[in-house]
């Protein structure tokens, strides 16, 4: 950028309410009373000392409501004769830097009340609740409240009371294991309904359901579908589309992190925090690789879904691609001015980049770089089929099987389940047709309970 420009950093947020006190004139519209951070002292001198010096001063904090209350309390200490622009970018990448430096703008004071409100607000349910919380749990440290905190704990409470309070319902899951003359792959069904009842784990709003609640009721299942004959029912056959999950928002990269690599949220928006503040990639400089990580929108710039589009096309071609680009919904209550996390350039591939990421940058640009891309191309294809088969003990079983027609987006992405979620096995089907008889190889039985909210 030359040598006309001077950098310096805040650091942070450089004023706040007192420490030792209220801080708040509740009598006069809650008026904050802001005073300069103590370790902060020489930030400050610097940067009036700065602005001195400089014509004009332009103001880059973080994109969102934090970084337009710093942009503004750094405005409120530096000379008043002081030239002040706000700047904002969502990659620190020199195109957008530069393109951010010709657009200007002023600080947006509605954002910055924005922040006030949050603040004072913490303060407000801190600063009261905290000293009573302190003498009743006595403890070394002392017991903060706080305006998130509090209501969190009470979800969680509410939760635990609801595990306390739960009583396990024992259930049986029961299957055949059968082949046909034709085709001798095994594979398993499952008991679907009895007496013409539909099997259920407990006790439901329908009456017409049988329940398995024991061994005894088990075994006298498992006994009559050994000596049972089996013949298929009936073969329903679908066709089922997928579609790709939104580029990621703050929460989801969260999730996501934790269910493929094990990273706690701390850890995930750390290794963001250095992928957008911009890494050394040797052959090409210093550059941010992520758009900005705390986010709630899933917008993606016109000219990000251009070039994502571009590299969709070139890389698996046409059939890959949506006809038209996918614009996804956000919150109503997201900040629209900002992106989805997304990567900043896509000329910077993670494979091409690796050697200048550490382990763990390399796992989540690679993850958020999937997600991104894949957002933009075309919905998987599954042939699913559903056979019943049934018996002569008046049982009926149930296998469900699919199988990819077109992968689709899951050529690049496929979004990760916890491992507590219960989701049906896919099963690959042998052909079967109505009315064949099937030969029984095994019966299984398994005790299972139902699980605590």
């Amino acid at each position: 950028m030359g040598a006309k420009y001077i950098f310096e950093s805040s650091i942070g947020h450089i004023r706040d309410l007192p420490e030792k006190e209220f801080g708040i004139d509740v009598k006069h519209d809650f008026e904050p009373k802001y005073v300069n951070l103590p370790n902060k002292k020489d930030v400050i001198k610097k940067l009036i000392d700065s602005a001195k010096k400089a014509s004009e001063v332009y103001l880059c904090p973080d994109p969102d409501r934090e970084g337009e209350a710093i942009a503004w309390h750094i405005s409120e200490i530096l000379p008043k004769n002081s030239k002040i622009k706000r700047v904002t970018f969502n990659s620190i990448t020199k195109s957008e830097v530069l393109d951010a430096l010709h657009h200007p703008r002023d600080i947006d004071l509605a954002l910055v009340d924005a922040q006030q409100a949050r603040r004072l607000l913490d303060r407000i349910v801190g600063y009261k609740i905290s000293p009573i919380l302190s003498k009743i749990i006595k403890r070394g440290k002392g017991t903060s409240a706080g305006r998130v905190q509090s209501v969190a704990l009470k979800l969680v409470v509410d939760r635990e009371k609801e595990i306390q309070s739960f009583k396990p319902t024992e259930y049986w899951n029961i299957s055949s294991l059968l082949n046909s003359k034709k085709n001798k792959n095994t594979f398993e069904a499952n008991v679907f309904s009895v007496n013409g009842k539909r099997v259920e784990k407990e006790k439901t709003d329908k009456e017409d359901v049988f329940l398995i609640p024991n061994k005894t009721v088990a075994a006298s299942i498992v006994d009559k579908l050994k000596k049972a004959s089996y013949k298929v029912q009936s073969i329903e056959k679908k066709e089922k589309k997928r579609y790709p999950t939104p580029p990621f928002i703050t929460s989801t990269l969260q999730q996501e992190a934790s269910r493929h690599f094990g990273f706690n949220a701390n850890r995930t928006m750390g290794i963001a925090q250095s992928l957008y503040e911009g890494v050394d990639l040797k052959t090409s400089g210093f550059e941010g690789l992520i758009t900005y990580m705390r986010t709630d929108s899933v917008n993606v710039a016109s000219e990000a879904l251009s070039s994502v589009r571009s590299y969709i096309k070139s890389e698996y071609g046409n059939k890959y691609l949506t006809e038209k680009p996918v614009f996804y919904k956000s919150k109503k209550t997201a900040q629209e001015a900002h992106e989805a996390i997304r990567p900043a350039n896509l000329e910077n591939d993670p494979e091409k980049i690796k050697d200048s990421l550490t382990a763990d940058q390399l796992k989540l640009y690679t993850l958020i770089w999937k997600r991104f891309i894949a957002s933009q191309m075309i919905h998987a294809i599954y042939d699913t089929v559903s056979c019943d088969i049934e018996t002569d003990k008046n049982i009926v079983l149930r296998v469900t099987g699919s199988n990819v027609k077109f992968d689709g987006f899951l050529k690049v992405y496929e979004e990760k389940k916890d491992l507590s979620e219960e989701d049906e096995k896919e099963k690959l089907l042998p052909h079967l047709e109505i009315g064949i008889p099937l030969n029984l190889i095994d019966v299984l039985s398994v005790q299972s309970f139902t699980k605590p909210p």
